[in-house]
């Protein structure tokens, strides 16, 4: 945000106390003690035929971690999860649990409270990681090495499963530090005390795995490269690219990309220096909309309003992350589309203008009502795209979907030799857990392709 709080007095840094800045960012939710976690494992029915392991999309064996720690055998429950999902640790701070696993937990039915599956989780994973002991171990050399383009989920879950069964694992990644989503594009209060960076020195405790950062496809390497210099190649690069506005004023200073945003945010080394507008304004309702406004607030903000072209239902934001943004302070407008960016003589964002929408026949069409919401700060945050350039033309060979890249159930991409998984793929989640057990699934592909 270069200049902002230099043009506007209403955009400035150090709102806060330095004792408001370590509440509002400290952690989202502290750890269970020993006690608590007995306590809550407890309250598990340990079903034999558990919805919840269902509908994780890893499959943990989530009743047999949860009877580990009853049996006070964290270590062993660490494992189990780490078994199916090598990012446990980062899935159990940031997974929509309340989407997936809890939300299937029997115990629901009986309109109680669901099993802090996330939770216990946590406390498992903790307790492994801060024993600083690998689970894993490598099995006998293979010869065989494999390219991983993306140090995000999916390429670290590919690399790992990789390395555990012999292969030798180069990833390469375009940003300065490994993590991918985890490291840049999580809200700060999720994730703090640098777990992003700790997780991967962690999975890399494995040995066989080679990190080259600042490297990126189609500017320092080319696909046919690394089919060449590699025996298999598997694509986790994300999404590179982000949707605009198109709106009148979109290029107004002030107009910023959320995910860059909170790139920036993630890591700055103090808080207090982070400039944030008075009223801030969130295009979008995923989860970077909830992140953007959330942490606007907690750097101190005075108005902050996230505006959404549809209803509560179609926001991709969980009804959970809605209910702690609005506990944080933000606004939800639901059936409200940009329109104009207004700006003042320098350019400066000052408002903008929102028209009111409605469902009809199964589109959106506007009202004519028009909105216009005071503001010097607004995040534009309405999705991202994938770009396809770096491979190499058109796709290099390789087909897309919905300007994604298609895969089969393996994630095999339609160029032999080549597989693909995360955000960059068709059908891609935009959830940790879910680029996680791409990267898992491509691995074992690999494996036995490599080993035929």
């Amino acid at each position: 945000m270069p200049n902002l709080a230099e043009r506007q007095p209403d955009i400035a840094a150090g709102r806060l106390g330095a004792d408001d800045y370590a509440r509002n960012f400290s952690d989202l939710h502290p750890p269970r003690s020993r006690h608590e976690a007995f306590v809550e494992s407890d309250r598990c029915y340990f079903c034999f035929d558990a919805p919840c392991m269902q509908a994780c999309p890893t499959h943990i064996d989530i009743p047999l971690f949860i009877r580990q720690i009853q049996a006070d055998n964290p270590g062993g429950a660490g494992q189990t999860i780490l078994e199916s999902n090598i990012m446990g640790g980062m899935c159990a701070r940031v997974c929509p649990v309340e989407t997936l696993c809890e939300e299937a937990c029997v115990r629901n039915l009986a309109e109680d409270k669901p099993v802090k599956i996330g939770e216990l989780q946590r406390y498992a994973t903790d307790f492994l990681m801060v024993r600083g002991e690998h689970p894993f171990t490598r099995t006998h050399p293979t010869g065989k090495s494999v390219a991983v383009v993306g140090a995000g989920p999916a390429g670290l879950a590919c690399a790992h499963r990789l390395a555990m069964h012999g292969h030798d694992v180069t990833i390469y990644d375009a940003k300065p530090k490994p993590g991918g989503l985890n490291e840049y594009g999580i809200a700060a209060y999720k994730t703090p005390g640098g777990f992003a960076e700790r997780e991967v020195d962690f999975i890399l405790k494995i040995g066989g795995i080679k990190i080259e950062v600042g490297e990126a496809l189609g500017r320092d390497f080319t696909l046919a490269e690394l089919k060449q210099d590699f025996d298999a190649v598997f694509l986790g690069m994300g999404l590179a690219g982000v949707n605009a506005l198109n709106t009148e004023g979109e290029e107004a200073k002030g107009a910023l990309d959320a995910v860059a945003w909170i790139a920036e945010l993630r890591q700055a080394k103090d808080l207090a220096k982070t400039p944030i507008g008075r009223r801030v304004v969130v295009i979008g309702g995923g989860m970077t909309a909830i992140d953007a406004a959330v942490q606007s607030k907690l750097l101190g903000a005075e108005e902050v309003t996230i505006a959404y072209r549809r209803g509560q239902a179609e926001m991709k934001a969980s009804l959970w992350e809605q209910d702690l943004a609005q506990t944080k302070g933000v606004k939800i407008m639901h059936w409200a589309k940009p329109i104009r960016l207004l700006a003042d003589e320098k350019g400066d964002v000052h408002a903008i203008a929102l028209e009111r929408t409605r469902a009809e026949s199964g589109g959106l069409i506007g009202t004519g009502e028009i909105v216009t919401l005071p503001a010097d700060m607004v995040f534009k945050a309405i999705g991202q795209t994938f770009v396809p350039a770096p491979l190499n033309g058109a796709g290099g060979g390789i087909k897309l979907t919905g300007g994604r890249i298609e895969v089969d159930e393996e994630r095999r991409t339609s160029m032999p030799g080549v597989w693909a998984g995360g955000d960059c793929i068709a059908g891609g989640e935009d959830l940790t857990v879910a680029a996680a057990q791409d990267g898992k699934l491509a691995a074992e592909s690999i494996h036995r392709a490599l080993s035929s």
